[in-house]
This record gives structure tokens, C-alpha cells and sequence, in this order.
């Protein structure tokens, strides 16, 4: 498998000043798009000398081979898996005992809002009693809290739907509009409360749209490539003019190194690209990168484009202000637009056999005979 390699040059800046020890990390959903990301990330660091325990439940959405080059390295002795669902507290418990972790990073979470408007239950059961889990599992287990952290990852949704101007702040209030983002903003509210009641060290940070190699092909820019490939329509709701501001995964990962290292208890940070685009906009830079990849005529790519109708309650648009933390904690955003996509067009062509095993569902046959009963 070809691999997007994080360049030490743009993150060395991380790590090497941590307030916090780091030693033992549990990342929930760590075999996700984001979660996989920031394990690579850490354990390809020249700074960090820790461990990682990765809790996963691995449905649809979190597969192991988003981890072959970790569980294949030799950084296999300081990475540590376990098949299992952030419901389940005696799993928790027997996991912080075991690691003595000292450091939580959650990013386990129902996260399509498509899927949260069919079936609600589940992203209820996830995103806010799993959050209620984990922080009463670290209340109890951390008696003396120095040097430990607790960081929700969360979204821009909470903050609702924005007009044709302003942006999302760490003092913007909340008003969430689906199914999926009320369930994180409840999430969101239990982990402050615990920090605010319970004097938890933790802190939070909310990101904009993610985008980059390893994502789930339900996602819209995964969705297209890939549509592209097999020349079938490239479906954009409504009239495409919804607006998002676009991410690396990279650069949020970066981000969470940032915040976790050196970030006080109790602070919230709002994550974002500098990449405001339009759905539309989006699938004409696709279609462009495309064509010069392969050779494609951008007028065959284009002539796939389907209008189809609008999902209920879809946000209109979503823009996040970052100041605070390219202020506070030096960080930047490193990747553009257009060389971001370019990099994950490159990368969703090049790695066949992952999209197939996706595609043919494969690998859920090979997560069944290989973590049974784990």
C-alpha cells in the first residue's frame, strides 16, 4: 500500500514542549479516518516516546488497515489494540488499569449526518452516553489527576448553520440542527461539565470538514473520486452552493498534538483549513484534478454531475475563525485546497486494494475471523 507519509519537517513543532506526560494515550475510534490518522502521526514522531492503546468497535467505518504500517513497524511494542465498544465500563476500567493511561484522546463517534436522520438511536448511544462512559471511567480511575488531559474531538455542526457572512468561534453559541450534531453537542456539554463540576483536566477543540486518504467512501470527496473512477454520476444536494471550510486530516492531527501537549485544562479550541468552498466548487476542482491525473477530458468528468434533492435540515453554510489557536499555540494550518486534493486524489488512485476490500466489504470478513470474541 502506498502510503501518505507525514512529513517531520511540519511537525516537529509538536510534542517537544508537553506539559503533560503523554506516556499512555487510549485513542477511542482509532482505526477511524481521523483517530488512524493522529496514530500514525504519534508513533512516526520524532518527540513522542509513548504508548497507544486503541479502543475500537471497528463497524463500517473503522477498519484495521488504516493501521498496516503501524501494526507491521517497529513501533509495534508501544501500539496496542483492542477490539471493543466505549459502552462497555469494565472494559474501560480494565484498559486504564492495565495502560495506566494518562491521557485520553476521543474521537469514537457516529459522525454521517445521513445516517443520523434514518436512525438517530445509535448516535445518541455513542456520542453521549459512550462520552458519559469515558469520563466517569476516568473520574474514577484518575485519583490524582497531574499531568493527565481528556480531549473531545467535536464538530463545527454544534454551532448550526451561518449565513452568507461571519464565522464559528470559541464563543459562538450552540445550535445544533440534526440529529448528529445535537448528540454531540451533548457531548460537548457532559465533557465541560465534568471539568467545570469534577475539576477533570480536559479540553476540547471543534474541527471543520476533514479530508484526506483513508476516508470512509461515504464522505463526499472520497465519494466522487471514486464515482470518478467508475464513471458514475457525482451526486451534490440541492443546488451544490452549500459552504464548507475544508481540512486536512494532517493539519487537524497536528492540531490535537498541539492542544493535548500544551494547552491549558479547560480550554476549547476550534480547528479549521482557511478553505471555504462551495459543493459545487468541490466537485469542479475534483473533476479538474482528476483529469490531469488520468488523462480524462474534464468535460466527461463533468457531464457526471447530478443535482439530487436536498436532505432535511441541511446547513447552509459553515466557516471557522482559528485565530485563537494559530495565536495561542502557534499552530497553522500547512496544506491548501487544491494541493490537499490533488495529494488525496493521488492517493485514492493509487491504493486499489484498499477501496476494493471497502468496496466488497471484505475486510469486515477479515475484522470477523480475526477479532472474534476480542
Amino acid at each position: 500500500m502506498k502510503l501518505l507519509k507525514t512529513d517531520p519537517s511540519t511537525s516537529t513543532e509538536v510534542f517537544s514542549r508537553s506539559i503533560r506526560s503523554l506516556k499512555s494515550i487510549l485513542v477511542t475510534g482509532g482505526a477511524g479516518f481521523i483517530g488512524s490518522a493522529f496514530i500514525r502521526f504519534c508513533l512516526t514522531h520524532p518527540h513522542f516516546q509513548g504508548k497507544i492503546i486503541n479502543l475500537d468497535l471497528l463497524t463500517y467505518a473503522g477498519n484495521p488497515d488504516n493501521l498496516n504500517e503501524i501494526r507491521i513497524s517497529e513501533n509495534n511494542d508501544r501500539y496496542f489494540f483492542h477490539k471493543g465498544d466505549i459502552l462497555d465500563t469494565s472494559l474501560l476500567h480494565r484498559i486504564f488499569e492495565e495502560y495506566a493511561v494518562d491521557t485520553v484522546v476521543h474521537f469514537a463517534a457516529e459522525s454521517h449526518v445521513d445516517r443520523s436522520i434514518i436512525s438517530p438511536e445509535n448516535f445518541i448511544k455513542t456520542n453521549v452516553n459512550g462520552t458519559f462512559n469515558l469520563l466517569e471511567t476516568a473520574r474514577a480511575c484518575w485519583k490524582d489527576t497531574g499531568g493527565k488531559l481528556f480531549h473531545h474531538i467535536s464538530t463545527d455542526e454544534v454551532f448550526g448553520s451561518l449565513g452568507e457572512t461571519g464565522s464559528f468561534n470559541e464563543t459562538t453559541p450552540y445550535a445544533p440542527r440534526s440529529p448528529y450534531s445535537a448528540s454531540k453537542a451533548a457531548s460537548d456539554h457532559l465533557v465541560k461539565a465534568y471539568g467545570h463540576t469534577y475539576n477533570l483536566p480536559v479540553t476540547l477543540s471543534n474541527c471543520s470538514n476533514n479530508y484526506g486518504p483513508y476516508q470512509f467512501p461515504e464522505k463526499l470527496i472520497p465519494l466522487l473520486i471514486l464515482n470518478m473512477k467508475e464513471k458514475k454520476k457525482l451526486p451534490i444536494y440541492g443546488d451544490g452552493k452549500n459552504v464548507r471550510d475544508w481540512l486536512h486530516v494532517n493539519d487537524h492531527v497536528r492540531a490535537i498534538g498541539k492542544i493535548i501537549s500544551t494547552a491549558p485544562d479547560g480550554s476549547v479550541w476550534l480547528v479549521g483549513g482557511d478553505s471555504q468552498a462551495d459543493n459545487l466548487s468541490i466537485v469542479h476542482l475534483l473533476c479538474k484534478i482528476f483529469a490531469i491525473e488520468t488523462g480524462v477530458e474534464p468535460e466527461e468528468l463533468t457531464s457526471l454531475i447530478h443535482f439530487v434533492k436536498d436532505r432535511p435540515g441541511h446547513d447552509f453554510r459553515y466557516a471557522i475563525d482559528a485565530c485563537r489557536i494559530k495565536r495561542e499555540l502557534g499552530w497553522k494550518p500547512l496544506y491548501n485546497l487544491e494541493e490537499g486534493l490533488a495529494m488525496t486524489v493521488r492517493w485514492y488512485l493509487s491504493n486499489v486494494q484498499w477501496i476494493k476490500k471497502i468496496q466488497s466489504g471484505e475486510y469486515m470478513n477479515w475484522i470477523k475471523d480475526n477479532y472474534a470474541g476480542r
